[in-house]
């Protein structure tokens, strides 16, 4: 480049990083598989305004990224400028790291995906001709020539990886790693309804969002027309105290889909913090505890937040990809976060799902000669309808009957499957809308999915038609529950992992709830039944079935002596 180039740059819209700004950036520079491209890509068309993003993968991503925007676009100079080790165009001079409100700072990713990936940029400013740079290999351009092209950009990766074999060898398998792909294109199309998204996977489309600004449009394009008929809007602001004083208001934007639907995970729970989409376990904690009671025990609901917070609230740069935030006040923004959505839910359809598997009388079945553990325990009564309370020699036991039910199902279904999966026809086939990641990760755990006892087609890119499902014990499954058997087993570090996340949720289903009354040879049964477990003392999400208070508790707390006759 020319040596009027430094001048030229001063008011350009990409410029170089000083020093001291490059070592405090330089570690956020991280690719590592397909997804993380399209992260970096799809941030930067939200930052240049972007109304309309068109993402079109090949294969999982090695082959082929294309992302298309419409927004600001870029000049010549500043679209080679972009290729150019530590450029942006997110900071201005004399403009602290912290003070930045573009979808956080990690330096030009261009740079960096040049450098494992043949890329090419073609840019228009609103001028009369485009730019096109070709970089490979390293940062820098290779070519620079006009081209025509509107205003916005378009970015296309080629051959990600194809000198860095170890990079690849690390990726998991195709189908996988296009999950994660469009898992990310959901989650920034979700969290920006004002923004028409699209993902095209080899050639067909998997999901498309309007971009109307309305949250269940979005949720429509994403999942199905059920879940979009089903929401509950939340528009709420509320103020945020530091140190006993006013610190400005948090705004919360979203839609909340009635309880009546639900999954195993929260996966299926968005948060975002400030237009970035985060994974932060105490955001998505505050959502689902907005819900209170009127999510049955053990199950996630579907939900879309966008969180707004005051000036020096978050700090963004704390994962090397964005993916996490830390706020000044956790405690403060999830209180928030949790009185927002009880709110908003407050007149909301309570209806809850009552798809039971199995029922108390089978659970209960006589033990025969079975040894049980709590053989010589007495029932003696239930308090609040939530727990037993039995005499064991010298002990009170206090037992949870949801948690006891729960590993007595649990290991039945274990035992049930242990070989062969009993399954049932669904006759006509049943058709099940998945999420793009859902229906990507079908192909790729398709034996397992089998193996569990589902006959699954493929039909259309996002729906799948069950065909059989699993029928431990003769109880046949809800065909819709494919849909958290492929979330346990993209959970999984293995088949078996998943294999038990599934029976795991399936066994929480027909479980005892609160507010269930046991008669007296149902709650025997129970206990008799709990005790011939292999381990009846944790249900099969280890929480506890059974505490112990020995009677010398009671002799203290009533200051007797020490004995029964005292």
């Amino acid at each position: 480049m020319s040596e009027e180039r430094p001048d030229a740059q001063a008011d350009a819209a990409v410029r170089r990083l000083d020093d001291e700004t490059v070592a405090s950036v330089a570690a956020g520079e991280v690719i590592t598989r397909p997804a993380d491209v399209v992260v970096e890509l799809l941030e930067n068309a939200l930052d240049a305004g972007a109304s309309r993003i068109d993402v079109d993968v090949a294969g999982d991503g090695r082959e082929r990224i294309r992302v298309r925007d419409d927004g600001r676009g870029m000049s010549p100079q500043d679209a080679e400028l972009a290729v150019e080790r530590h450029t942006t165009s997110k900071l201005r001079r004399g403009v602290s790291l912290a003070a930045v409100d573009t979808l956080g700072f990690r330096g030009e990713a261009l740079p960096s995906v040049a450098t494992v990936a043949t890329l090419e940029l073609l840019t228009n400013d609103g001028g009369p001709r485009g730019t096109r740079v070709v970089a490979s290999g390293g940062p820098g351009a290779d070519l620079v020539e006009p081209t025509g092209r509107g205003r916005g950009t378009t970015v296309t990766v080629r051959e990600l990886f194809a000198d860095a074999p170890a990079r690849r060898e690390s990726l998991s398998a195709a189908a996988t790693e296009f999950a994660r792909v469009s898992d990310a294109a959901s989650r920034y199309a979700l969290v920006n309804p004002d923004v028409s998204f699209s993902l095209a996977h080899d050639g067909s489309e998997v999901f498309s969002t309007p971009g109307t600004g309305a949250f269940d449009d979005a949720l429509l394009g994403v999942y199905d027309r059920e879940v979009a008929s089903r929401t509950v809007a939340v528009d709420a602001e509320r103020g945020l105290d530091a140190d006993g004083d006013s610190a400005g208001d948090l705004t919360l934007r979203g839609a909340l889909v009635q309880p009546s639907i639900t999954r195993a995970r929260r996966e299926h729970v968005y948060v975002a913090v400030d237009g970035r989409p985060v994974r932060n376990a105490r955001l998505r904690r505050a959502v689902v505890e907005g819900y209170g009671d009127l999510l049955p025990d053990d199950r996630a609901p579907i939900a879309v937040v966008s969180v707004s917070l005051p000036d020096s609230w978050t700090d963004h740069n704390v994962h090397p990809r964005k993916r996490e935030v830390r706020l000044r006040d956790p405690d403060a923004v999830a209180a928030g976060v949790e009185a927002a959505v009880r709110d908003a839910l407050s007149t909301s359809d309570r209806r809850r799902a009552e798809d039971l598997s199995m029922d108390l009388d089978d659970a209960l079945e006589p033990l025969s000669e079975a040894e049980s553990a709590f053989e010589d325990v007495d029932v003696i009564g239930q308090f609040r309808e939530l727990y037993l309370l039995c005499e064991a020699d010298d002990d009170l036991l206090v037992v949870d009957q949801h948690a006891a039910h729960e590993r007595v199902n649990y290991e039945r279904l274990r035992a049930a499957v242990d070989g062969e999966t009993p399954r049932a026809p669904v006759d006509p086939a049943a058709t099940v809308e998945l999420t793009p990641a859902q229906r990507a990760a079908v192909d790729a755990h398709r034996d397992d999915l089998a193996a569990l006892g589902y006959e699954i087609e493929p039909f259309g890119e996002s729906t799948v038609r069950v065909r059989a499902v699993p029928a431990p014990m003769g109880r046949a499954a809800d065909p819709a529950s494919v849909a958290d058997a492929v979330d346990a087993l993209r959970r999984g570090e293995s088949p078996d992992d998943g294999r038990d996340a599934l029976l795991t949720d399936l066994a929480c289903h027909p479980s005892l709830k609160a507010g269930d009354d046991l008669g007296a040879e149902e709650a025997a049964a129970l206990i008799e039944r709990l005790g011939a477990c292999e381990n009846p003392y944790a249900c099969p999400h280890g929480r506890p079935t059974v505490l112990s208070i020995d009677e010398a508790t009671l002799v203290r707390g009533f200051g007797r002596r020490g004995t029964r006759m005292d």
